[in-house]
């Protein structure tokens, strides 16, 4: 082989070196592209205290969830601050796919039974802003009484509640939330009550949570009904409470103006006002 001949092939494999290696890293980059890193979840518990948040059970979970609202503190001393009375609401929820959940529960504010499903739709990443979570719930309340309102019928006593769940991790302490709702309220006592013959009441709900150390942050949340009559008894809830992590709990202290516990009881049926019927409550999250 001449000097020419093997200079040329010492050439031609360079260049074709140079293309694969171009090629190599080309393909490194795209690999690097598409690798999605997901955020760690905006909330530690399912609920941001009353409203619910994009948390979900992973596959094969399964909580217990106690919710406890006792009455309101300006009941006095009497009343021993709210602590002598007490609606609790018991629910228990189990994923059986990654990214949906189920929930069964009884509140005993209306005496209602509810059921409940949380599906993922989009997580936070470096792709994507948000969590996206999908929400549906049905009320079942069974406090009314035929002999009161004789023309009952089980349809007055369902109410569905319908929600798009979207909340960002703004940074390592910091998450906040907004969920558009649509609560269909068929509930016979509160238009017999006052009139709030709304049947379908539209409803923007804000969260919000502050990490302030290792296991405890402050979390808010208040849900602005744009459907409720200028002259109807019932106002926005609002709920600010402290939320403790303990191992598997996860303990919320909560300060709120709804009695409920249930999404369409306090999402439309809330009596007290803020600075007036304030009412102390907790939530104990179990997982198994």
């Amino acid at each position: 082989m001449t000097k020419q001949k093997l200079l040329t092939l010492l050439f031609l494999f360079t260049i074709s070196y140079s293309f694969s290696q171009d090629d190599l890293l080309e393909e490194l980059q795209k690999e690097v592209k598409n690798d999605l890193s997901y955020e760690l979840p905006a909330f530690k518990a399912m609920q941001v205290g009353n409203l619910q948040s994009t948390k979900i059970a992973s596959k094969g979970d399964f909580y217990l969830i106690v919710a406890h609202r006792f009455a309101p503190l300006s009941l006095g001393i009497d009343e021993f601050f709210g602590l002598d009375g007490a609606n609790t609401k018991i629910q228990l929820v189990y994923s059986f796919w990654d990214g949906i959940q189920f929930g069964l529960s009884r509140d005993s504010f209306e005496k209602t039974y509810s059921g409940t499903t949380k599906i993922s739709i989009k997580k936070q990443s470096n792709n994507f802003p948000l969590n996206i979570v999908g929400y549906g719930a049905l009320d079942i309340e069974s406090a009314s009484r035929t002999a009161v309102f004789p023309s009952l019928e089980f349809n007055d006593r369902v109410s569905v509640t319908a929600q798009i769940l979207a909340s960002r991790r703004i940074n390592k302490n910091l998450s906040l939330l907004i969920a558009p709702t649509f609560v269909r309220q068929n509930n016979l006592q509160q238009f017999k009550q006052t009139g709030d013959d709304n049947l379908n009441q539209f409803i923007l709900g804000f969260g919000s949570r502050l990490k302030i150390s290792k296991r405890i942050s402050i979390n808010a949340d208040y849900a602005l009904n744009f459907s409720r009559h200028s002259n109807s008894i019932y106002k926005d809830p609002f709920t600010l409470g402290l939320d403790i992590e303990t191992g598997g709990h996860v303990f919320q202290l909560v300060f709120t103006n709804a009695s409920g516990s249930n999404d369409s009881g306090f999402l439309t049926r809330t009596e007290g006002a803020w600075f007036n019927d304030v009412s102390f409550g907790f939530n104990i999250v179990r997982v198994f």
